[in-house]
């Protein structure tokens, strides 16, 4: 039986993972990913500067104008600390963060200890709506410890079945 899942790559650090997708325990969560990536999608990363260990993917607002999927998530399978390997999307209301009149969804790739999702409107629970597979955690770290010292960077996010 094959599982839905989610293929992160970004070329330069070599990133390359399978994150199974949690449909069971974050069933809205799962359903804007997997609608937002009915085709494959381009984001722009950037080592987050509050979250601690986490590449910062935040959707683009025009990737979310008139779509039915971008409306408000709830918290799923919530967290306010991550563990390496989970994806977590987060979901800003519109005005909540500097007045931004748009609502924020992020995917945030988390690898490595000490994560939070403590930012500078306070804490903000998200939902783990995927997991790295275990085998390739030590890649996915390392990936994203490129990717830190290099910088801004593009990642690609594809559905797959594994």
């Amino acid at each position: 039986m094959t599982k839905p899942a989610i293929l992160i790559t970004e070329p330069r650090s070599k990133l390359s993972v399978t994150a199974l997708l949690l449909p069971e325990k974050a069933p809205e969560n799962a359903a804007f990913l997997s609608a937002y990536l009915s085709m494959p999608r381009v984001v722009a990363g950037i080592h987050a500067m509050w979250t601690g260990p986490e590449i910062s993917c935040p959707v683009p607002s025009a990737d979310l104008e008139g779509q039915a999927y971008a409306r408000p998530l709830p918290a799923e399978n919530a967290t306010l600390n991550p563990q390496p390997g989970d994806i977590v999307l987060a979901y800003v209301p519109p005005r909540m963060w500097g007045g931004n009149p748009n609502a924020i969804f992020d995917i945030g790739l988390y690898y490595g200890q000490g994560a939070r999702l403590l930012f500078p409107i306070g804490w903000l629970a998200g939902s783990v709506v995927a997991q790295v597979l275990a085998e390739e955690r030590e890649q996915f770290a390392a990936a994203c410890g490129i990717i830190r010292r290099n910088g801004a960077c593009d990642v690609t996010f594809s559905l797959v079945e594994v």
